[in-house]
């Protein structure tokens, strides 16, 4: 499956602060610069209403195992301590809000969101919390495991 990654910056997401009806001085809004919701307010939320979130393996899970020197962190960080899944962008048609995928390199994801250009089977778009980490991610082809 080809995956892309996106974050919630304004490239990623195409908004910007404030609008030019208001001559750009309420520079504290954001609001939509493309699409169907051109020039609306944007939250940053998923399509599902969500907030979007980047995975977290959990103190008990293979990544302890591969990463023992993030044990310690994870045992004093109490916020680290349970999995969470990750939000993926994929076309609805396909797979329905909900679906959880496990993506390797990445781990496992909820279908929580639609992207613009994600349409088919075979696309997905996962969430990153910084625009580094999703330039850093790019375009992989990989072999995703769905979980019905």
């Amino acid at each position: 499956m080809e995956t892309t990654a996106y974050c919630g910056c304004g490239k990623c997401c195409s908004w910007e602060r404030g609008r030019w009806l208001f001559l750009k001085l309420d520079f504290w809004n954001k609001y939509v610069t493309a699409g169907k919701r051109k020039d609306m307010a944007y939250n940053g939320k998923t399509a599902a209403n969500t907030v979007p979130v980047e995975p977290v393996p959990g103190l008990f899970s293979q990544d302890s195992l591969v990463h023992p020197w993030m044990i310690p962190v994870r045992t004093v960080l109490p916020w680290l301590w349970f999995h969470r899944d990750g939000t993926i962008a994929a076309d609805t048609k396909y797979y329905p809000f909900g679906t959880r995928m496990f993506v390797p390199g990445y781990g496992w994801g909820v279908v929580a969101d639609r992207g613009g250009a994600i349409k088919g089977p075979t696309r997905i778009d996962l969430y990153f919390e910084s625009h580094q980490q999703a330039l850093g991610w790019g375009r992989r082809n990989v072999e995703v495991k769905i979980d019905r």
